[in-house]
This record gives C-alpha cells, structure tokens and sequence, in this order.
C-alpha cells in the first residue's frame, strides 16, 4: 500500500482542472464513439405493439403494493408506460416489428418487499398463454419477436439465489424471446444470446434531490456502502458475493484509504459524490443500483464482478470510465488503485461528467432523448430486420408448453 501516493492523489483530484476530454474510439461501437451511440434517436427505426393485457397482470399490482413503483426493478413498470405514449408505438400489429407484453414479474412482493420468486414464471406463463390465445402474433414465431422486462436478480430464471435460478434456468416459454434484463453475465445459463442487458432502476428524482455543488472536494479515496456477510444465508461469507464482499472487509477494514462500512447513512449519496472511487462488487448477483448512483454521481466505478455485462455495453464506454478487478485480486485493491496515474483518474472522471452517460442509465419519468428507454429501443433496432428463422412454418412449433420445473407449471 502506498498511502502517500493516495495523499497527493486526494489532494491534487481537490485543484487540478478537468482538461478538455479526448475521444476514445473502441471497435465494435454501432456509431464509432459513445457520444454517436448514446445519442441515437430510434424514432422511425422500429415499430412496436403494445399488448393490452387484463389489470390483473400489471396495474392491479401495483394499486395493492405501491412499493414496486420505488425498488430496483421498477423498470419493467416504466418501460410500459413510456411504450404507451412513445413514437415507436404502433396500433397496427401487422406493422409491427415487436411485440411487448406489459406483466410486472417483479411486483408480487413478500412482506418485506422482494418478489415472490415461486410465483413469478407462474404469472409469466399464465399471461403468454393469455396471449397466444389472444392474438395470433405470438404463434406465428413462438414469440421471436417478441420482447419482455425480465429486471429479476438472474432474469428470467426468477431466483434470488444463484443455485435456484441455474436449477430452474431460463423460463422455456421465453427461449425465443428476446429479454430485457437487469442481469448480465457472460457463459451463464440465465443469459441468453440476444438479451439487452439494462440498468435498475433508481430513481431519477431522488438522485438529483442529493446533487451538491460542483465544487465539492472528493475527499474520500474509496468508498462503500453495504454488506460483507449475508449473515442470514451465508454466515461465512464463502458463498455469498462468492466471497469477494468478505474479502474486502478483512483486507481493509482498518485501511485509512478506504471508507467502507455495512452502515447506511443518511448522507450515503452525497458521500459518494466525496468519493474518488465507488466499490461496485457483486452481490448475490453481479449487478446493483450501487453502479447507477456512481455514475450518476461521478464516482469512478471499481467493479468486482468476474464476467460481468454492463448495461448497453455496445453504446456505454465502460472500459473508459471504470475500473475492473477480478474477484481473486480483491486483497491487492489498494496497490491497484493507488498506482493509477492521475491523468487516467481525470480523464474518467470527465467521462462520467457527461451528461449523455448519466442520462442514458436512467429511466426519466417524463422520458428524455438518449435515456435508458430509449437505449432499450436502440438495442431492439439493433436486432432488426428479423432473419428468417423468426417465423415459423405453417403447424410448426419450436416450444414445449409443457417443459419446466413442475412447481412452475401451476396455475397463478
């Protein structure tokens, strides 16, 4: 460790001017910068139809449990009621290129506010056959374009435990959907090929509610907010996080470095705008809200999470703007993070200052260009035209209605 390097850093971060930014151009960029990408408008790109489902499925939820409307996976509620009033929205099915069916998978919630993960495929399956049974657009492809909000800890294999979602895997009734999804890791049996990984939600007005003034000193040189230990679950710490979390208390608990503690002030999201850098680990899944509120906040990110897909990866610079650390690495973090140079430190700090990059990971409410409704349009865009292997042919059929755990096939 080298704390005195850590001094100068703290102190120099404190006075130096953002010099101008640089582009930095990365292979693969649909626009060939992040700014192009970010700033796509997909208006006239594509068309999509919004199913009318009974209330039973959506807007009955959340009028019995409000609290869906505030966690983490409050996408899937946002996204249909900007789909309602978006310009890509067409009322003629037979000129659609996708289909979208508004179910809130997430917004059956226990007591303590988590979603029921037993009950979750049941509604999802009861409200696809509601709608091959409907409509006859879901027949014709066995729902290839057809694309659902999947915002649970592993997507659609609906479990908040890892073990749970491998064992069930992905919904067989989805297999051909494209899933928009808050989780997103590579060589992983609950991601797909084809699935747009999106950011959770955080609330826009709460984030810009704790802004302090431009001129605020980052004083912190890291800084972390949570748990280490699922006492609960996972007392030791070996499991949970698959102990990257537990790796990091015992190594730096003591480090005058780092601000990390299990407790949750009131002053957590202007801390993290003091900070020159943001933990982001995994958790019982690779993703958190955590990554949203430090880019929001021009913290540089520090993720900890092996194989990880950040949200829209193909318009976001996240190799420009964060720093990556492989899980086994974590009792070197210090030596890793004081030996960057402050030019690289200044440079992903200015990245983060961007307006485009903070508005495109968040869900606006009204929506704004470029925001993260608009980069799940441009990620659908992206995919078309549908190849030929969408539709099927006439009596042909590539799902198993019958196929999936047994406890999922009940009635919901």
């Amino acid at each position: 460790m080298r704390p005195l390097v850590a001094a100068v850093l703290l102190v120099t971060i404190c006075v130096v001017a953002a010099a101008p930014l640089q582009r930095h151009h990365k292979p693969g960029r649909t626009s060939g910068d992040a700014v192009g990408v970010l700033d796509d408008d997909p208006v006239g790109k594509l068309k999509v139809f919004v199913y009318e489902m009974p209330r039973k499925y959506n807007k009955m939820l959340v009028d019995n449990d409000s609290r869906c409307l505030q966690h983490m996976f409050a996408a899937e509620i946002f996204m249909h009621q900007f789909l309602l009033s978006s310009a890509v929205r067409t009322l003629d099915p037979e000129a659609a290129d996708w289909f979208y069916t508004p179910v809130y998978t997430t917004c059956d919630l226990t007591p303590q506010g988590f979603p029921l993960p037993f009950r979750a495929p049941r509604m999802m399956r009861s409200a696809i056959r509601y709608v091959a049974a409907t409509w006859p657009f879901w027949n014709r492809t066995d729902g290839a374009d057809h694309f659902f909000l999947t915002p649970h800890d592993f997507g659609a294999c609906f479990h908040y435990q890892e073990e749970r979602a491998v064992e069930r895997g992905i919904l067989p009734l989805l297999r051909r959907a494209t899933l928009v999804q808050t989780f997103g890791q590579r060589n992983h049996v609950c991601l797909q090929d084809g699935s747009i990984t999106v950011p959770p939600y955080a609330s826009p007005h709460r984030l810009q509610a704790h802004l302090v003034g431009p001129g605020t000193p980052r004083s912190i040189f890291v800084y972390f907010r949570g748990l280490f230990y699922d006492m609960g679950n996972d007392p030791e710490g070996g499991y949970y996080a698959r102990g990257a979390r537990a790796s990091v208390w015992e190594n730096f608990k003591d480090n005058p470095l780092f601000d990390i503690s299990t407790e949750h002030p009131a002053t957590y999201y202007e801390d993290m705008q003091r900070a020159i850098f943001c933990l982001c680990p995994l958790g019982w899944a690779p993703w958190s809200p955590r990554l949203v509120e430090a880019v929001v906040f021009g913290c540089i990110p520090v993720i900890i999470a092996d194989d990880i897909v950040l949200p829209f990866a193909d318009a976001i610079p996240w190799e420009d703007m964060s720093v990556f650390v492989a899980e086994r690495d974590v009792p070197r973090l210090d030596s890793i993070l004081t030996s960057i140079p402050l030019p690289d430190i200044l440079r992903r700090q200015r990245l983060l200052a961007r307006d485009s990059v903070k508005r495109a990971l968040l869900f606006h409410q009204p929506a704004r260009p470029g925001d993260a409704f608009h980069q799940v349009l441009n990620g659908l865009a992206r995919k078309l035209p549908h190849g030929e292997d969408v539709f099927l042919q006439p009596g042909e059929k590539a799902l198993d209605w019958d196929a999936g755990l047994e406890s999922d096939l009940k009635p919901w």
